[in-house]
């Protein structure tokens, strides 16, 4: 499961009102929901895109922080694709998944790039067991 962040001074639920709408609108009929983090994210189990085979995704309320966008995806390897001849589809699919993300977080692919870079880079200064 990966975590977004917004873009500073951006909320999650001022850019996307209604992120169920919005999972559904993007990724096909929520079939059901699942616990991640004492929050309930949305499950689309059967999304439009044959590329994936489910799609799991909503806010995740920290106390005293800001809700971060939690999201999974979960897709079908080349071969499976190149068997069934949705190998096309795999364009779409990576253009929902960064339409949703920017859409929701405000940030561009470079930008999560850059950002999830910084917070490895900072985990790795920090000394284990202390």
């Amino acid at each position: 499961m990966e975590e977004y962040k917004m873009r500073r001074g951006e909320y999650l639920e001022e850019r996307v009102p209604d992120l169920e709408a919005t999972v559904e609108e993007y990724f096909g009929p929520i079939t059901g929901t699942e616990e991640f983090n004492d929050s309930d994210l949305y499950v689309v189990g059967d999304p439009d895109n044959p590329v994936f085979t489910r799609i799991v995704a909503g806010a995740v309320s920290y106390s005293g922080k800001k809700d971060k966008l939690a999201v999974h995806f979960e897709e079908r390897d080349l071969e499976s694709l190149m068997e069934t001849g949705d190998v096309d589809s795999a364009g779409d699919a990576n253009d929902a998944k960064n339409d949703f993300l920017l859409e929701c977080t405000g940030r561009d692919a470079k930008s999560r790039r850059e950002s999830m870079k910084r917070a490895v880079e900072d985990d790795a200064e920090t000394p284990d067991n202390v």
